[in-house]
C-alpha cells in the first residue's frame, strides 16, 4: 500500500516532465481513486493499527511517520485518535519493551538506553518516568534522564 503523495514522487521518476507527465500523473491517481485502489484513509488507519499491534509503537511515532509518508495533518489527527483512544499507552509501552527483550535497567547507562528507546518508539516522558518508577530506578538516575528526553531519536 502506498500513499497518493508517495505514489506522485515514485511515478514522477518515471514520466517526462512537465505538463504531460503531470497529466499522465494526475489521470492515473484518478482512476486508482475510484477504482478505490488508492485511499489515504484506508492506508493510515491500516498503517497505524499494525504498528500498534505488530511493533507495539506509540501513538507520537506513528503520527510522525504518516506525516513523513504524506498523509495530510487531519486524517493522521483523526486516525490516530480513533486508533489509539481505547490504548493503555503503559502497557503498550511496556510490550514494547518485552518485544524488544529490554529489561529492568541496572545502572545510569541502561536507564538512558531504556528511555532514548521509549521515545524513539513513541511514548510520552509521563508513561517513561512512571514505568521506570515502577521499576524501582533510583531518583539519581531518572533525575540523569532530564537531558535524554530532548537528544535525537535513534534508528
Amino acid at each position: 500500500m502506498r500513499t497518493e503523495a508517495e505514489l506522485r514522487r515514485l511515478m514522477r521518476q518515471r514520466v517526462e516532465r512537465g505538463e504531460r507527465g503531470e497529466s499522465v500523473i494526475a489521470a492515473v491517481i484518478s482512476q486508482l481513486k475510484e477504482k478505490r485502489y488508492l485511499d489515504d484513509q484506508s492506508f493510515a488507519e491500516t498503517y497505524a493499527r499494525l504498528r500498534q499491534e505488530n511493533q507495539k509503537l506509540g501513538a507520537r511515532r506513528v503520527s510522525q511517520d504518516l506525516r513523513q509518508k504524506g498523509v495530510r495533518g487531519d486524517l493522521v489527527a483523526q486516525t490516530i485518535d480513533a486508533g489509539y483512544a481505547q490504548t493503555n499507552e503503559e502497557a503498550l509501552a511496556r510490550q514494547h519493551l518485552e518485544r524488544k527483550r529490554i529489561g529492568k535497567p541496572q545502572n545510569e547507562k541502561e536507564t538512558a538506553r531504556v528511555m532514548r528507546r521509549l521515545v524513539a518508539a513513541g511514548f510520552s516522558t509521563s508513561v517513561i518516568y512512571k514505568i521506570l518508577r515502577q521499576w524501582d530506578v533510583p531518583d539519581e538516575a531518572l533525575a540523569a534522564l532530564d537531558n535524554v528526553a530532548d537528544e535525537p531519536r535513534e534508528e
